[in-house]
């Protein structure tokens, strides 16, 4: 049963798709409403439907946590709030799904700790400095494709592509291959969108055929890689062997989704959303173009606080416990709302406003503080750096031209369209 009280929080239903497809100020508002309350409010879990609701019990809802304190507590004490029971999805998922999908994002210690020590040892300095070139090249091939095509759908022209060709590339995927990989990470985070999801499809069965194709496509990669390594960190992670542990091959697959899904979604919507956010703030667009390396360090952390790619993530209460003085039961839900806590008016000083200067700027754009903060924020962060360097000294008069395109989900704040011109402020 949803329990709030208070008129401020009436006709706040973060269960319900419709709210995610409010405007982002209204959103906005609505989470300051919920942080400005003093107890955590909360939710019944979302109504599903199709092969979903006739397989799982309905759940018991869950805690909306939107203060920054709170996500930040939470995120650092996972023996009390841990991950293993579903890190990315509101409602309780059979343990095969939770592994598949999600891998060490929906694990704990010790096995959290093993799996993320075996993948970083697959990115040692050589290989960082391999996929930091890459990132320069592809980013100016893209550059001058938009500038040659003048107009475009800036997401899947240039935020999308520079992500997909940098992990396909990393990973060793064929370039006729990464159209597959793009569909069908786009599946695997549409959450039942309408575009992703055509009607009278059943968006589990989607989800899964997703997930077998990514499968499919990683054995292949390691089957050769086996017999013929190459540079690439599919042949790392196959030959991984750290203190005698290496990855089977489940573990490998669920790695290659996260990663690739992960690594294309959350780049790219923040790219998506920079675009936008310089477009509809033309000072702090000037106030980068002209110090562009001064700004720009401080920029990237500001358009991924802005767009707060992935909105939640999700812990379970392990031990009777309590959090901004609520009282927590083993097995209570709690939704850490890292887009909520971004907005923090007591830790962020005007935070409605695009500021490409704000400083300091904890944001928890990349999870909070713990064992499972992003382990590739420093990837994404080179990304976001390099691509904006090249759009605002190669394509100073780039700006978005329409309304965007926005993925009708709680998870991901997604753009999945764009329009753009090169020309644009110049008229």
């Amino acid at each position: 049963m949803t329990q709030r009280t208070g008129s401020d929080l009436d006709g706040i239903d973060l269960s319900d798709i419709g709210f995610w497809t409010l405007p982002w100020p209204e959103r906005y508002r609505a989470f300051a409403a919920l942080r400005a309350h003093p107890a955590l409010p909360h939710f019944d879990d979302p109504v599903l439907e199709g092969a979903l609701a006739d397989i799982l019990p309905p759940g018991n809802g869950y805690y909306a946590v939107t203060r920054h304190a709170d996500v930040v507590r939470a995120s650092r004490n996972p023996d009390v709030f841990c991950s293993g029971q579903g890190a990315t999805s509101i409602i309780d998922l059979p343990r095969e799904m939770l592994e598949y999908f999600g891998g060490m994002i929906n694990e704990d210690d010790p096995r959290h700790s093993r799996l993320r020590r075996i993948v970083s040892a697959a990115f040692n300095p050589r290989r960082v400095r391999s996929i930091e070139d890459a990132i320069e090249r592809v980013a100016e091939a893209l550059v001058d494709r938009l500038l040659h095509v003048g107009s475009c759908d800036f997401v899947t022209e240039v935020a999308a592509q520079l992500p997909l060709a940098i992990i396909c590339d990393m990973m060793g995927v064929p370039e006729d291959r990464r159209d597959t990989v793009f569909e069908a990470s786009n599946v695997i985070l549409s959450n039942g969108d309408p575009e992703l999801v055509p009607e009278g499809a059943d968006p589990l069965a989607l989800f899964m055929e997703a997930g077998a194709t990514l499968t499919g496509l990683m054995e292949g990669l390691a089957e050769d890689r086996l017999s013929r390594p190459t540079d690439d960190v599919t042949s790392a992670l196959v030959n991984a062997n750290v203190d005698g542990e290496a990855l089977d091959h489940a573990e490998l697959a669920s790695f290659f989704i996260l990663l690739v899904v992960a690594g294309n979604e959350t780049t790219r919507n923040a790219i998506s959303h920079g675009l936008l956010a310089l477009t509809e703030h033309p000072d702090q667009r000037s106030a980068w173009a002209a110090d562009v390396d001064g700004v720009t360090p401080t920029a990237v952390e500001e358009i991924v606080r802005w767009a707060s790619p992935v909105i939640f993530m999700r812990r379970t209460v392990t031990t009777d416990s309590e959090l901004a003085g609520q009282p927590l039961h083993a097995g209570d839900k709690l939704l850490l709302f890292y887009a909520a806590a971004n907005r923090d008016e007591t830790v962020f000083d005007r935070p409605e406003h695009f500021d490409v200067r704000r400083q300091p700027n904890p944001h928890v754009g990349f999870g909070g503080a713990g064992p499972h903060f992003c382990l590739g924020a420093h990837l994404a962060r080179r990304e976001i750096d390099v691509m904006f360097r090249q759009l605002l000294t190669r394509a100073p008069h780039l700006a978005a031209t329409g309304a965007p395109d926005r993925l009708r989900s709680s998870f991901i704040n997604g753009i999945k369209h764009l329009p753009c011109d090169v020309e644009a402020l110049r008229a």
